[in-house]
């Protein structure tokens, strides 16, 4: 039997045991060395060959990963490592460093218990780093740090000893100052990282070694004694004596919690239902005998079996051929194979039980983010939050009508893989209107639908998606929305909500959809804690978004019969607002007065839903409605030399610098620029630097458009979806 073989062997044997298991992944800022890491650890596990580890880059097994030299999915493998005469079971995710896959990051700290952060020597820790570290600790997932390319800071820096030192110190105060910010009240002080406790690594994926002061200890390797093998150029020799596989997996093992003991603290933060029931208790011991609980985090398409759902279980077995209901669906659907994840193959196993992440194919409904159980009525899992939002939107459509079939089942395939990406398609033109993070996020989807499912598509240009919102507010002066009949009619306030409250909105504390009234007490305390009234707040209706409708009448008659279409009236407005039919944000509705027909019959859906939406509508203009647009954020490092290029590029694109730290020959420009002004950077940066400019980007939110391009940008947008370029006023909407 070979090495990989009796490895699958042993990992079969030990995911039963539950101590025995550790869920992790590496996260890091772009072109850290991730999969080349990743690369590393399998096969010093013995899963592939360790002349191609940090070459072939396993875990790439999509086209344009290895094309592009980046990581595009988060790929999942399962590891066996011996310590003392122990085996564990690694179960290792790696997830993308760009910007426009946050997504996948977000779900993959969903499936795991403990995490490498990764940052570059050379680098630092990078914008990104920043917010993988803060998706990690709010999903209660344990850090440890590995600070990589340690050799070039030697061989390229010519630093010294004391000087990498003080580097390294460097790094660590800012991974500990993040984890002071972020990490959950208990944790605080016992998360934090440090090289005498074994919770940093040092080392170079790329060579193959890393060292701990732990792994120190034991082999006899000093600090003195790696700065000497790197600087004489014999880095072969430091990898047999201090392999980075066997030195990171011992940290995964001793550092990072296993699922019993992981899963008493993450369930309450992930899961909303009785912690005192029987499914709550299995879950929080972790019991492979207790209720099927499973979230799926990634879906994958394998050309031979079809949609792959990978899941972390966090309570009881999942059994080859049991029929199973994905909480949302139809019907109970019966998984047709269950696998362990090795890189690129899936290991046929009979079931897999609590503590492990599996891999199950023939559940049609299942999606990421979406809870697998027995029972039909089970309390889901937490939605997954993404820290950022679709703002670049393109249309695609078949190029041949005979592909519209096969062209819609691959964008259903798409949507449910990638809960980052917007799908919205017209029926009757099969065009299909992708949004997504970013340009690089649109261009992967298009090739996957090109490439992978053999469907030539037309594909617009990108178009940049705004956000409507209120300057201000009408108090005190209603827009009164009238009916078809004239027999209804609704008095609604609009006023913008706190930066504070749309942050919470987004982050999903005070829950989403329609508020049942029993819960409006629990909400409107909540919305108290961020300065908001709350007995006002405890008649609220919806949430949608950053938006919420609240019911601020008195005593009005037929109302409670009408609760719905108002607040389906409400959510139409969500996604179309009143100036450029943009979806809108950070907006509270108030409906302070109605008067209502007594026959049912004149209230139905035609009479209400247009004069609720247009009431909410002449109120946000009244209020004075504006766009937001989206904004990066930009770290742009280049040679003195080219700076003022870079500079001119930024400002000719209404970018605004806001630092421009320098290091020696290099100066890093940070800032941040419009969205709509970043397509074609890419291009224009290279030849404003002669190819010399590193730079990278972050979705930061979004900010207010400069009054002065409203009139112009809103004509476009409106023209651009069929509508008449004027922006409506008030007298548009009193009809």
């Amino acid at each position: 039997m070979g090495r990989k073989e009796d490895n699958i062997a042993k990992a079969t044997e030990v995911m039963h045991i539950r101590g025995q298991i550790r869920n992790i992944c590496i996260a890091a800022h772009i072109d850290h060395g991730k999969t080349t890491l990743s690369d590393n650890l399998i096969a010093g596990a013995g899963m592939m060959s360790e002349e191609l580890a940090g070459k072939a880059r396993v875990l790439d097994f999509d086209e344009q990963e290895a094309a592009r030299g980046i990581t595009i999915n988060a790929a999942s493998a399962s590891m066996v490592h011996n310590i003392e005469g122990t085996d564990y079971l690694i179960n290792l995710i790696d997830t993308p460093g760009h910007v426009d896959f946050g997504g996948d990051v977000t779900r993959a700290m969903r499936a795991v218990d403990g995490c490498f952060i990764l940052t570059c020597a050379v680098e630092g820790a990078m914008p990104q780093t920043e917010t993988v570290v803060r998706q990690a600790l709010k999903e209660k997932v344990k850090p440890v740090l590995f600070i990589n390319k340690v050799d070039r800071l030697i061989n390229e820096l010519q630093v010294t000893p004391e000087d990498m030192q003080e580097r390294f110190m460097g790094q660590i105060q800012k991974v500990n100052k993040l984890i002071r910010q972020f990490a959950p009240e208990e944790y605080k002080k016992d998360w934090l990282v440090s090289v005498a406790d074994g919770t940093v690594a040092f080392g170079s994926a790329y060579h193959n070694w890393g060292i701990t002061v732990p792994y120190m200890q034991k082999s006899g390797i000093s600090f003195k004694d790696i700065f000497d093998y790197c600087k004489n150029e014999n880095q072969e020799e430091l990898a047999k004596r201090a392999p980075v596989h066997e030195v990171l997996l011992d940290m995964a093992v001793s550092q990072l919690p296993g699922p019993v003991e992981a899963q008493e603290y993450r369930i309450p933060n992930i899961w909303t239902g009785d912690l005192e029931s029987e499914l709550g208790k299995a879950m929080m011991t972790c019991d492979p005998d207790g209720p099927l609980a499973l979230m799926i985090t990634k879906i994958w398409m394998d050309p031979h079996a079809g949609e792959v759902a990978v899941g972390r279980l966090y309570s009881g077995t999942i059994n080859h051929g049991e029929s199973v209901w994905a909480i949302g669906g139809a019907k109970a659907e019966r998984v047709q194979q269950v696998s362990m994840m090795v890189g690129a193959d899936r290991i046929a196993v009979p079931m897999i039980v609590a503590g492990n992440i599996a891999a199950i194919t023939g559940i049609r409904s299942a999606a990421a983010g979406v809870t697998i159980g027995r029972e039909s009525d089970m309390v889901p899992f937490e939605a997954i939050r993404h820290y950022s939002e679709p703002v670049v939107t393109v249309a695609v459509e078949p190029k041949s009508m005979k592909d519209l079939p096969k062209f819609i089942d691959a964008l259903r395939s798409l949507a449910k893989a990638d809960a980052s990406l917007e799908v919205r398609t017209n029926a009757e033109t099969g065009e299909a209107l992708l949004a997504g993070m970013g340009e690089l996020h649109l261009e992967i989807t298009v090739y996957r639908i090109e490439e992978e499912q053999g469907i030539k598509v037309s594909v617009s240009e990108p178009i940049v998606v705004y956000r409507e919102t209120v300057s201000g507010t009408n108090r005190g002066s209603s827009f009164e929305g009238k009916s078809p009949n004239r027999h209804n009619r609704f008095y609604i306030e609009v006023e913008q909500l706190s930066p504070e409250v749309v942050q919470g909105l987004r982050e999903g504390e005070f829950g989403s959809g329609t508020i049942r009234p029993k819960d409006g007490k629990e909400v409107g305390r909540k919305f108290g804690e961020y300065g908001m009234d709350k007995d006002k707040m405890r008649k609220i209706y919806a949430i949608n978004g950053t938006n919420v409708l609240v019911n601020d009448t008195k005593g009005i008659q037929y109302l409670h019969e009408t609760k719905e279409l108002l607040i389906e009236s409400f959510n139409e407005v969500c996604s179309k607002g009143p100036i450029a039919e943009e979806p809108i944000m950070g907006v509270m509705v108030r409906l302070v007065d109605a008067k209502l027909h007594e026959d049912a019959i004149h209230r139905g859906p035609a009479q209400t839903i247009p004069a609720m939406r247009n009431a909410i509508k002449g109120a946000m203009v009244r209020a004075g409605a504006v766009l937001m647009e989206p904004i990066q954020k930009l770290n742009v490092s280049v040679p003195n030399d080219w700076l003022g290029g870079v500079t001119r590029e930024l400002t000719m694109r209404r970018g605004e610098i806001e630092d421009m730290p320098a290091d020696g020959e290099i100066t890093t420009v940070i800032g941040k620029v419009p969205v709509a002004e970043t397509f074609g950077f890419s291009n224009d940066i290279r030849a404003a630097s002669q190819g010399r400019a590193v730079w990278n980007t972050e979705n930061c939110g979004f900010e207010e458009l400069p009054r002065s391009l409203l009139a112009d940008t809103v004509a476009v947008i409106r023209e651009r979806k069929g509508l008449k370029p004027e922006i409506p006023g008030e007298a548009y909407y009193a009809d």
